[in-house]
């Protein structure tokens, strides 16, 4: 009853944001919406009256409705799998993963130099060097669940919503790669002695391992798909596919040694949604279906982001002062990172002007970093918890805007999308002449 409760309240809280933000005329993205109406819901607004129904009491009762975000984020994956049709990939793959390693990087980069600059600055006691190195690695990581969104919303097509989506993707498998580096010299730092299964085995294994995952979990569903002839069929196996497969991907696999066999639920699903797309004739249609059916998961995963944003971190000025760097530097090296590496591919003038600004949202990805890096102790590792809750609050209530308002800068969306696809909805009847 609780976990249901809190559901609908999720669903109902996010849809009634939507439409207050149309009276008061505000033209923020869906998932802007859903976010603030989140934040009001959450333990820090309107969950302290402790009214059953009013709101999240407490991290507790967030945490039973966690596998709801889990499932939206397996989806998403999914979803964005399509966008790896080997037609599409012809055109775009090269550009895309070029791009997409190099903004990463150059996050990383810079934000690590800003950090370490600032440890100097601050000293050992405020900012520990192995948390500047931590935070320069999550820098490199996008959240793909509100850029989707965003696109989706406003049905934007173009080269640069081509480009997009692709480097979202693969965002989280160069983020998982210079995190995991970063992360073994954090702790090198710590304990003194270099580990490098952790650094370079791990990483690789992890990666590799839901690759495979993915793909045979792709190749299974097509060959299952064809014992069915109803789409309704289809579209249910597809979806009982999509949880068996994020289900699998939280399984550990210790192989002895220090040496662990782990897997992304968000590359696992991506790699079986870009299998499943690639193979299955029909596969078009039948993931259209199926994201209508998962539409409503969508609400529910950013609420319960909102809800989950502590804003108690505003306590700390100190916090605020590295959150503020932190934000910054990533945003200029998101954008320089992208800037240059799209005119390195001779992109367009539009897509090496706006892409970097696609970029900037960050959400999922980095909060399961940050669950990583509690390794580096309570000190070091709440210190790095809060300020990415910090940044993550700016960024993702800031971030779909901003991405919205590139994307309608560079053509690929009409200002009047949203209203047009209201009176798709709700068509006004026209008078009939006698």
């Amino acid at each position: 009853m609780p976990v249901l409760l809190s559901t609908s309240v999720a669903l109902f809280s996010g849809l009634m944001m939507t439409r207050l933000f149309k009276v008061l005329h505000l033209k923020f993205p869906d998932v802007t919406a859903f976010l603030i109406a989140g934040v009001l819901i959450g333990p820090c607004c309107l969950g302290r009256i402790g009214i059953p129904g009013i709101g999240f009491a407490s991290m507790e009762e967030l945490n039973r409705v966690n596998i709801l975000s889990t499932v939206a984020l397996g989806f998403i994956a999914f979803d964005i799998g399509n966008e790896f049709r080997l037609g599409q990939l012809k055109k775009t793959g090269k550009t895309a993963t070029i791009i997409g390693i190099i903004q990463a990087v150059m996050a990383t980069a810079l934000v690590d130099i800003a950090l370490i600059s600032l440890h100097f600055v601050l000293g050992d006691e405020i900012l520990p060097l192995p948390a500047a190195i931590v935070l320069g690695a999550i820098a490199s990581a996008t959240a793909p669940a509100a850029t989707l969104m965003v696109v989706r919303q406003y049905k934007a097509k173009g080269p640069l919503t081509d480009l997009l989506l692709p480097i979202v993707a693969l965002d989280d498998a160069v983020g998982l790669v210079v995190f995991a580096v970063s992360f073994g010299v954090a702790e090198a730092i710590e304990g003194g002695s270099l580990n490098v299964v952790s650094v370079i085995v791990n990483p690789l294994l992890e990666i590799i391992g839901s690759l495979v995952l993915g793909s045979i979990m792709g190749a299974l569903l097509t060959l299952v798909e064809k014992l069915f002839y109803s789409n309704s069929n289809r579209v249910c196996l597809t979806i009982s596919f999509v949880f068996l497969t994020i289900s699998l991907a939280s399984v550990e696999i210790p192989l002895g040694g220090g040496v662990e066999l782990s897997f992304s639920s968000l590359l696992v699903c991506m790699m079986l949604g870009t299998m499943f797309c690639n193979l299955c004739e029909y596969s078009t249609d039948i993931m259209s279906r199926s994201s209508k059916w998962t539409s409503p998961l969508y609400p529910v995963f950013f609420v319960i982001s909102g809800a989950e944003l502590d804003l108690t971190v505003f306590r700390y000025p100190l916090i605020i002062v590295v959150g503020v760097v932190y934000i910054l530097v990533r945003c200029v090296g998101k954008y320089t990172g992208a800037r240059l590496s799209s005119t390195m591919m001779h992109c367009s003038g539009t897509v090496r002007k706006y892409l970097g600004v696609t970029l900037f949202p960050q959400a999922g990805v980095a909060l399961g970093m940050v669950v990583s890096a509690q390794a580096l102790g309570e000190e070091t590792g709440g210190l790095i918890r809060n300020i990415i809750l910090f940044s993550v609050l700016v960024y993702e209530l800031a971030g779909p805007l901003m991405t919205k308002m590139a994307l309608q800068k560079a053509g690929e969306i009409s200002a009047k999308a949203s209203d047009e696809k209201q009176r798709a909805r709700f068509p006004r009847k026209e008078p009939v002449s006698k």
